[in-house]
Formats: C-alpha cells, structure tokens, sequence
C-alpha cells in the first residue's frame, strides 16, 4: 500500500520526504531563535534568511543520508516502510547526488551570507548526525539517542554563531536544554512503537530494557531538562517571563512523565511525544519574547 501511494506522488514531494521536513523545521525554528538571541536589535536579514536556508540545506541532506543508511531499517518499520529510500522509489545514486547538491548549496549559502564557522560546524554537526550516529551509535547501544544527542542538540548554537561568529556560553546554554530534552521526547516515541524497534533490530531502550526502566529514565531526564532550562535565567541571560514559562512548561512535561511512570499506555507515551514538540517550541518562543522586553 506504501509503495503505490508512492508511485502516484510526485517526485518532488518524494525528495522533500528524504528531508524529514517536520524534524527538520524544528531544528531551523531553534536556530533562528539563536539568531536573534545573539544580538541585542534585529538579526540582519540577509544572514536570517540565507543562515535558515543554509542550516535547513544542510539538515535535509543529513537526513537524506541517514534515510539511505537506515533504508533497509526502515523497511521493516510501519512508521517508516513508506519513505522512497526503503521502497526503492529513489535509488541509493540519486539519494547521494540529492545530498550532495543540497548540502553544497547550504555551505555555499551559509559561507556567503553568514560566516566559514558556522559553514563548517554546521556541516560537522550533520556529517556528525547522518555517519557518527546513524551509523556507528545508533546500532551499538540503547544509549545512542544520549549520545548522539549533541548532533540534534547544536540548531540554536549554529544560529548564534550565523549572527556574532562566536559560540559563547550563552549559546551552550541553549544546546543544553535541547540536548537534555531529547531522551524522554525520543523514549516515548519509542515506547509506543517498540513493536517496530523489535522488528529493526536497533537496540533501543524500551526493548532492550524494557517498560519500566525506559519510564523511570524519561522521569529522571525530564527532571534534568527542568534544571536546564532554569540555567538562562540564572545565567541572567534571560528574565522573569521565561522563568515562569519554563516552570509552567516544565510542570507540564513532568505531570506527563509522572502519569506515564504511575500507569503507562501507548495512547499516553503518544501524548507526551506530541506535547514534547509544542513543550521545546513554546519554551524557545518564551526565550525569544523575554529577550525583547
């Protein structure tokens, strides 16, 4: 059923999949909130647009690249069965030469219109993602979206540099609470879909671990990322408001983790991964706001 729903797709839209565009627009929204943290006025627009155009380029085609190491992966996945790359719609050749011609145009852009540091971090960040992760961490051991959190985590920290050409510890900061976001947001995807991670054979933590212990470790990480996100205001990098947005929003992610850990259901655990997604969005929105007032 995937694959002919695929052959009436055009061709465009298939590439476009390659790119996990949704994953992909939430890394671009954290680097433009870099941006325009790292500058007391407004974020010039050359470098707002060509540096989000530039991340984005180079984003999709680690993403390409990981689609084309994971095809065989994710033809076993029903969420995943569907992508070209794992029905063979697009050929392992034309999935390369779609990276390579979109990550080059991202560094051309990311070169001319902001600066060679964020170009070369922003391309180790996602050779860093597609090849240290997909294909070394992620198959090695059920800590691999930990450690390769760091890939995930660096959007905000790229867009700081795109503006001030500098990675001060302020843009650290904004790595950390993405980087300690990422467990519980990923753990529960992958409690409700461990049926899938079973049959992929990856050794993610609800099946190689089990229930129990993958819910106590969102409950723990997502203690961590409340002490985190208090780090801004502490490091006086931000104010009141987005203390008391970080503490609402904290609050809630933990009511989440906390209902989860006391009576777990699939229905929950996809609760919580949709709330995580709005929790980083609303929560580096709060960061933008109070930055202006």
């Amino acid at each position: 059923m995937a694959k002919n729903t695929l052959q009436v797709m055009p061709r465009w839209r298939q590439y476009w999949a390659l790119t996990k565009p949704r994953v992909t627009q939430l890394a671009v929204f954290c680097a433009i909130i870099g941006m325009f943290l790292a500058t007391p006025g407004m974020v010039p627009l050359p470098v707002l647009i060509g540096g989000s155009l530039g991340i984005w380029l180079l984003a999709g085609a680690a993403f390409a690249v990981n689609c084309l190491v994971e095809q065989k992966v994710d033809a076993k996945m029903r969420r995943t069965a569907w992508r070209p790359s794992a029905t063979g719609e697009i050929t392992d050749v034309q999935i390369i030469i779609f990276a390579l011609v979109i990550g080059a145009a991202g560094m051309i852009l990311l070169w001319n219109f902001a600066n060679p540091l964020t170009m070369w971090a922003t391309a180790a960040t996602f050779i860093g993602y597609a090849i240290i992760y997909t294909l070394l961490l992620k198959p090695a051991t059920p800590q691999n979206i930990v450690i390769g959190g760091l890939s995930g985590a660096m959007p905000p920290a790229l867009g700081w540099a795109a503006v001030a050409n500098d990675f001060p510890a302020e843009a650290w900061l904004l790595v950390l609470i993405i980087f300690t976001w990422t467990p519980p947001h990923f753990w529960a995807l992958a409690l409700y879909r461990r049926e899938d991670y079973k049959q992929s054979g990856l050794p993610m933590l609800p099946v190689t671990h089990g229930e129990r212990f993958t819910l106590l470790h969102i409950l723990l990480y997502t203690l961590i990322l409340i002490a985190a996100t208090i780090l801004p205001f502490v490091y006086q990098m931000s104010g009141y408001f987005y203390l008391a947005s970080a503490l609402i929003l904290g609050g809630c992610f933990l009511a989440y983790a906390i209902a989860l850990y006391k009576k777990y259901s699939d229905d929950l655990a996809k609760k919580t991964f949709r709330f995580s997604i709005i929790y980083l969005s609303l929560l580096f929105a709060a960061l933008l706001i109070d930055h202006y007032l």
